[in-house]
């Protein structure tokens, strides 16, 4: 019996694989006595039911808790395929959505990119059978199949015009781990799950950005449902301070689990980026960083699941996932249906928050003006400066970020207390943007003083 040690939840992918008993009929007995076993000697949770009385192995499932669950060998190997994000499908993310599936992302040279599917449309059938009101897990167990098989999706599109479409399932692996680096040298790392590479795939990412001129980081783990403990354990040794990765109580014990050591390190005001959907390792990771003051948290409360799990190998090369542990961060704040709380709740994407207090920290003796909030004039802007900072502007030293990405060019031209800005391109609904005014003078002092603010365009 082999055991891996698993923290991980799907919540937007297509990638979750629905139990099914396909275990032969003349094993079946024997695992069946095998599972109690080692359920009786490792499950942390409560038994909703007598598991002696138990004959099938979807008897015992059904008395455990979401999180644990049997896979047949094949099932089990395509379970790992999703964790390292390969795996044949249409190519979408998708949510839940009451009047279907909600597609959040196509991927490029899928099917779905291939059949012209665009993020923002909502399946609502495929094969002509409505998913009005289905799960991703059950969306999900009809978009994938095998390879080159095809699958009929009817599509509302957001102009509310529906369309019928064949597409092609296809193999591909997803990019786990992407970065960029954003206006003031801020380096940005966004990781999809906690796959066996993943810590490896971060720190490359972070030496990358540092040669390039990184001088702060943003770790974005929203939508992020989990995966290796040990790639946790990783991770979380590439934060200063962070010495224990988390604490874990088991059946029969309770241990403080050390982090994994790395010779390299982010900064100390690195910012965490978490949702709602942020869930198991990345819930691991988020308490840890916070409860040792080793990173600061942007968004909403996490998922809220801080159980672990195990995967046992059965006799017949078979899996039973079993919740063995709750774990904690070192100060020991439940996880488990409660979730992390940030240490900074934003209403909007939080990259813009954590971008725009990167920048800041940059300025410490600008002023901050005045946020600029629901600006419906995309075009042209307006910023009233105090006649303390007027006389300081210099038209060729006024920026424009679009927060979460780059300089945005523009034309900047000063008329009395007045700012004029305009945008070579028109800004983007729903977006936030920073001005950033250098003074006169190479160097600011009490005499020549900047500024920033914050501008929040409206939504459409």
């Amino acid at each position: 019996m082999k055991k891996v040690l698993w923290s991980f939840v799907f919540v937007l992918s297509f990638f979750i694989f629905p139990f099914t008993n396909a275990s032969a009929a003349s094993n079946e007995q024997q695992l069946v006595k095998e599972i109690k076993g080692i359920i009786e000697e490792n499950y942390v949770g409560t038994i909703h039911g007598d598991l002696q009385k138990a004959k099938t192995i979807p008897e015992i499932i059904e008395m455990l808790d979401p999180y644990s669950t049997y896979f047949t060998k094949t099932e089990f190997e395509e379970f790992i395929n999703s964790i390292e994000l390969s795996t044949i499908g249409i190519g979408v993310i998708i949510e839940e959505h009451e009047d279907g599936i909600h597609i959040l992302q196509v991927f490029e040279n899928s099917g779905a990119f291939d059949a012209g599917v665009v993020a923002g449309d909502t399946i609502i059938a495929i094969n002509g059978k409505s998913v009005a009101g289905s799960s991703t897990q059950e969306a999900s167990s009809l978009l994938v199949g095998d390879e080159n098989t095809k699958i009929e999706v009817t599509l509302r599109h957001a102009d509310g015009t529906t369309s019928t479409s064949t597409i092609t399932r296809k193999k591909f692996s997803l990019p786990n781990v992407e970065s960029g680096l954003l206006f003031g040298n801020v380096g940005y790392i966004a990781m999809s799950s906690f796959s066996e590479d993943g810590a490896k795939l971060v720190k490359d990412a972070l030496i990358q950005l540092q040669q390039r001129g990184a001088t702060s980081f943003i770790l974005d783990l929203q939508n992020n449902g989990g995966g290796y403990v040990t790639t946790a354990q990783e991770i979380t040794g590439l934060f200063p301070k962070a010495k224990i990765a988390f604490l874990l109580e088991e059946a029969h014990a309770s241990y403080k689990v050390r982090a994994v050591n790395q010779n390299e390190k982010f900064p100390a005001d690195t910012r965490i980026l978490v949702n709602r959907y942020s869930a198991s390792a990345s819930e691991m990771l988020a308490a840890t960083l916070q409860d040792q003051k080793s990173a600061i948290l942007y968004g909403e409360t996490t998922y809220g699941k801080g159980c672990m799990q195990g995967f046992f190998e059965l006799q017949d090369g078979s899996y039973l996932k079993l919740t063995i542990g709750n774990f904690t961060g070192p100060l020991g704040k439940t996880i488990n249906e409660v979730g992390v709380k940030p240490n900074i709740q934003t209403k909007t994407a939080p990259i813009f928050q954590a971008h725009y207090d990167a920048i800041k920290a940059q300025y410490t003796n600008y002023k901050e003006l005045a946020s600029l909030k629901n600006v419906s004039d995309t075009k042209n802007l307006t910023v009233k400066v105090p006649s303390s900072l007027s006389s300081q502007m210099s038209e060729d030293k006024i920026q424009l970020i679009a927060l979460g990405g780059n300089e945005v060019p523009i034309t900047a031209k000063v008329d009395g207390l007045s700012l004029n800005i305009t945008p070579s391109k028109p800004l983007t609904p729903g977006r936030e943007y920073m001005l950033l005014a250098h003074p006169k003078a190479q160097k600011a002092n009490k005499a020549q003083q900047g500024f920033y603010l914050r501008i929040t365009t409206t939504k459409k």
